[in-house]
């Protein structure tokens, strides 16, 4: 089974951008950490990251169409904008969590409206890099416990 991890604008930043905010891992560091994961929960996790809306979305569309059972996404700002993004997620039917590593709640007002937390499967935020490898056990235990007992929704 192949779960995709979707990263939006700016994470190729990590590492460098507001490490107060964001943490010191770099977008590499998170990569590696969820394969490891992946492998040790019997997974094969791809990762894809852009910084171009539409990337995002042509990513997501052809998720579907290879067979991937589930996505972890952190949309960046695109998270408080980007009606087109949810609408590539909900098109192609397939759970995901929406995870982000500060705790947006906690941050400036525009920060606390996301266009994708009613239609994800959960939402995990505030837990720095961590905030990823909760999504993924959260995808593939409790929030669509389907995924791991092979029954389709």
């Amino acid at each position: 089974m192949t779960i995709l991890v979707v990263h939006g604008p700016n994470l190729d930043r990590l590492g460098k951008r507001e490490p107060d905010i964001y943490g010191r891992a770099t977008l590499a560091d998170v990569d590696a950490r969820l394969v490891a994961l992946g492998a040790e929960l019997g997974v094969r996790v791809v990762t894809f990251q852009s910084n171009w809306e539409g990337a995002l979305i042509d990513r997501v569309h052809a998720a579907a169409d290879e067979g991937v059972r589930g996505i972890v996404i952190n949309p960046g700002g695109l998270t408080h904008t980007s009606v087109a993004l949810r609408d590539a997620l909900l098109s192609v039917a397939l759970p995901f969590v929406e995870v982000h590593l500060s705790n947006v709640h906690a941050r400036e007002p525009f920060r606390r409206h996301s266009y994708f937390s009613d239609a994800a499967v959960g939402v995990v935020c505030g837990f720095g890099a961590t905030s990823y490898e909760l999504g993924l056990r959260g995808l593939l235990g409790c929030a669509a416990p389907e995924l791991t007992t092979g029954e389709e929704s």
